[in-house]
């Protein structure tokens, strides 16, 4: 791929928001080695503390405040080195998940505020019409599991053409839906499921598990008669909105699959 090609690619502004964010802390001064005892506080530091402070408070610290100010960043900074060398992030749940929602900000932070052209819009409103009218009509059916790894394994036996008579677990949802409109279906089945039936494309095959108030879903649609499609020019919010949540749902996920590819991972069951 070309340089110019490159700088299209979602995982290249992904890698480059990293490598910002590294560069960021080097010149904060936070040591590559979180074990290190060697705490530099800089002028760029202090000035900076000094920044914050001002914008907060409409007026610049004094010299004591200042002092203060540099004091308390030193303790949390010294306690949260000795958490690391005690290994206090590891199996801390909350520490864990602030981690990773930081990584996929990385991943998301450039597409959360590009702005689409207009061709850009017109193209996303053309592929994805079903997403924009409220009158489209649906059938499907649907097998329901309390659990995902239960639906990945019925999606793998469908996949080999298995019989779906039997499958799935009792729940108080019709198997089958006929010409339903997304309104039907956000109210009984719910949002997330009815934003993950808008996303399937081909008819009458098996989807991946999608996931709803209740669970997960194996969805096989079998028509979707659309209604009227409204204007850009009437919807142009809504369709740049729409682009918006899914291309950063897309880099979030191209990013994690990156991170992934090198890992090996082993799962006892």
């Amino acid at each position: 791929m070309s340089l110019k090609g490159w700088l299209h690619e979602p995982l290249f502004h992904f890698l480059l928001a990293g490598a910002a964010l590294f560069l960021f802390f080097a010149w904060k001064g936070e040591p590559a080695d979180p074990s290190s005892r060697t705490i530099a506080i800089t002028q760029e530091d202090r000035a900076g503390m000094a920044l914050q402070w001002e914008q907060m408070m409409q007026r610049p610290p004094t010299d004591a405040e200042l002092d203060f100010l540099t004091g308390t960043w030193l303790r949390e900074e010294i306690l949260y080195r000795e958490a690391l060398r005690l290994g206090l992030d590891r199996d801390d749940a909350v520490v864990r998940k602030r981690m990773a929602n930081k990584m996929n900000f990385l991943a998301t932070s450039i597409a959360e505020t590009a702005k689409p052209g207009e061709e850009t819009l017109k193209t996303w409103l053309a592929d994805n019409p079903q997403r924009f009218t409220q009158d489209t009509a649906y059938s499907f059916d649907q097998l329901f599991f309390a659990e995902k790894i239960d639906a990945e394994s019925a999606a793998a036996r469908l996949a080999g053409d298995a019989d779906w008579d039997g499958m799935g677990e009792a729940i108080s949802l019709p198997p089958s839906v006929d010409d339903w409109s997304a309104r039907q279906i956000d109210g009984r089945f719910g949002l997330r499921f009815a934003e993950g039936l808008q996303s399937l494309g081909k008819l009458n095959e098996w989807s991946p598990p999608i996931m709803s108030g209740f669970g997960w879903h194996l969805v096989r649609l079998r028509g979707r008669e659309l209604g009227e499609i409204p204007p850009l020019d009437d919807i142009r919010d809504q369709v740049e909105n729409d682009w918006r949540a899914k291309t950063m749902e897309a880099r979030r996920d191209d990013a994690y699959q990156l991170l992934r590819d090198a890992y090996e991972v082993s799962v006892e069951r």
